[in-house]
């Protein structure tokens, strides 16, 4: 059985992806303003390190928790939603079949509570 890192490209897609990813994210208002003050190469970075080990790609994830890592940022469903609409896009965009998408989609799913700072909709500060 083949995983779904190897299945979608291994490192070179997962780096098209989550630059793709967060390109529409930082085009999106609604979320731009979170990663105002953030290195977005190494949060790029971590982030291809986070889906390589979800997606069983080589070596673990030894970067910080969701909850630590998201902690204090005031996230709401709504940026959750539209953040996983950027990631389905870009994923699509990539070349990542529909079903593979939507495994990843609902791999990732259950991530929200620990991303979510709660059940109402979040407003940047």
């Amino acid at each position: 059985m083949t995983c779904i890192y190897s299945e979608i490209g291994g490192a070179a897609a997962l780096t098209a992806v989550v630059e793709d990813f967060y390109a529409r994210v930082l085009g999106d208002a609604r979320l731009a303003g979170y990663f105002r003050n953030s290195d977005m190469t190494a949060l790029k970075r971590k982030q291809v390190a986070f889906f390589s080990a979800a997606l069983g790609g080589p070596g673990p994830y030894r970067g910080l928790s969701m909850a630590a890592a998201h902690r204090g940022r005031n996230i709401g469903r709504l940026q959750f939603d539209l953040a996983v609409g950027h990631l389905t896009a870009a994923l699509t965009a990539c070349g990542v079949p529909e079903t593979t998408t939507a495994e990843i989609i609902a791999a990732i799913a259950p991530l929200s509570d620990d991303i979510v700072a709660d059940q109402h909709s979040a407003a940047l500060g």
